[in-house]
């Protein structure tokens, strides 16, 4: 089993930066890894995701060129690097893995991911 803890979030004020953190236990194979979000009153949506080599990065239209996914594969923990946050920004992050095999052809894809984390609060302000 894949364990996923998220931290870091907290309140900031527009044009602000946050780094979320996800550390992952257990099964630690390669996989597709991403961050999600939920705002209030919306369904879950993607943010951005890292393919299985830890290179190939993609991204939601809405946060390209703010935000920067990562991993440190020595400490098994995933980032999120979050700049020029706006108020639609404010969310819950979660991040998320798939623990059974299988290629997609779009990461960004809340649906591929069956493990998630239990959120971490970001709540953006002017």
């Amino acid at each position: 089993q894949v364990q996923l803890v998220e931290s870091g979030g907290g309140s900031v004020q527009t044009g602000g930066s946050l780094t979320l953190s996800c550390v992952v236990s257990g099964d630690t194979t390669r996989r597709y890894m991403g961050w999600f979000r939920q705002p209030p009153g919306k369904e879950r949506e993607a943010v951005a995701a890292l393919g299985t080599g830890y290179v190939a990065t993609y991204y939601a239209d809405s946060v390209k060129g703010r935000f920067t996914i990562s991993r440190d594969n020595a400490k098994n923990t995933l980032f999120l690097q979050m700049t020029g946050l706006k108020l639609e920004d404010t969310a819950i992050y979660y991040c998320a893995t798939r623990t059974r095999p299988g290629y997609t052809s779009s990461p960004l894809s809340v649906d591929y991911y069956n493990a998630w984390g239990q959120g971490t609060q970001v709540t953006v302000s002017s």
